[in-house]
């Protein structure tokens, strides 16, 4: 009896980027296909993803965005805007010698995937998106917006502003505080309706008092968390948290990509009871003019922020039935 085909190989290396360096694991030879984490997370976010991308014929190399894992850290805040990811991403593709790949993104990765697509078009022939839509640059400087948001209670994205701020409640308990903000935002353990919303924080206080306390979400074992608090407790979360010190400096930096759609063939997936899909209701609405080569836009019922490792089966089949359907 003919026996099964080996698994393809996982491989890490560091390749040479703006930032100084980036770490990416590989699995799989064929068409690149490059995988962008999210917050506060690493390329294990991808774990699942990767030999399946493989076993289906593809290059999937998933990475640790700037100030991530083992990729590098710089200093100044400004480092972390989005265009300087942008051109990580590309290094990253150039670097494994190839031309060209499609993209795909969870959370924050979702929109470094949109706007390298978006900028640099002639290296991402594809962009697939999960979690959060694309909404084109527009509207009033994100800040502002921001301070407008929660009325006595202060978005958590205007409380990750001020350096210094969020890693204090977070790093003298990394693992703890990831617990907490994974299972606030999963399908199966998320507070119930009508309690605080952990998205606010009460002001003076911490974002942790609004995260379920002692539940791990089904899709997330003791040991995938070990994973995930080892990489921050060695690391810090300042990288990761100056992503979001960077969204006015996007602002202006995208100014000449106001309203811009994204022409490239699209995919887009998110689920059902998670924020980042549902507040954006509107940016999906506009996908007819906002993403015109939008092949796919699912939504799965039941469904948390965390998609690719909360129903995992589920947007396999959907990634890989994207994937063969782009034009090679």
């Amino acid at each position: 009896m003919a026996q099964p085909a080996p698994a393809a190989a996982v491989t890490h290396r560091l390749v040479s980027s703006p930032a100084g360096r980036i770490h990416v694991v590989e699995q799989g030879s064929g068409p690149l296909v490059l995988l962008v984490h999210g917050f506060p997370e690493s390329w294990y976010s991808w774990r699942h993803q990767l030999p399946v991308l493989a076993a289906a014929g593809y290059r999937a190399v998933a990475l640790d965005v700037r100030g991530y894992g083992r990729s590098s850290k710089p200093g100044d805040v400004a480092a972390y805007r989005m265009l300087e990811l942008v051109e990580d991403n590309v290094a990253v593709v150039h670097a494994l010698g190839e031309r060209t790949a499609v993209i795909v993104g969870h959370d924050w990765g979702a929109t470094i995937a949109a706007n390298s697509a978006l900028v640099r078009p002639e290296v991402f022939r594809a962009v697939g998106l999960l979690s959060v839509p694309y909404a084109p640059r527009g509207g009033p400087r994100p800040s502002e917006v921001f301070a407008r948001m929660g009325g006595e209670e202060e978005f958590y994205v205007r409380y990750f502003q001020e350096p210094g701020r969020a890693e204090a409640e977070i790093e003298p308990d990394v693992r703890g505080w990831l617990a907490g903000f994974y299972a606030a935002l999963s399908a199966d353990t998320m507070p119930p309706d009508g309690a605080p919303d952990p998205h606010f924080v009460s002001r003076g206080g911490r974002l942790r008092a609004r995260f379920p306390a002692d539940r791990l979400p089904a899709w997330l074992t003791t040991d995938d968390l070990d994973v995930y608090a080892a990489e921050f407790e060695r690391t810090g979360l300042t990288g990761a948290l100056n992503r979001y010190r960077n969204m006015d400096r996007d602002w202006e930096d995208l100014a000449g990509f106001d309203g811009a759609p994204i022409p490239q063939p699209s995919l887009f997936v998110g689920g059902a009871l998670d924020a980042s899909t549902t507040w954006m209701a509107d940016a999906v609405a506009a996908y007819p003019v906002t993403l015109p080569g939008l092949v796919s836009s699912r939504v799965l019922d039941g469904c948390g922020h965390w998609i690719q490792q909360e129903r995992r089966d589920e947007v396999n089949e959907i990634l890989t039935g994207w994937l063969a359907s782009l034009p090679a």
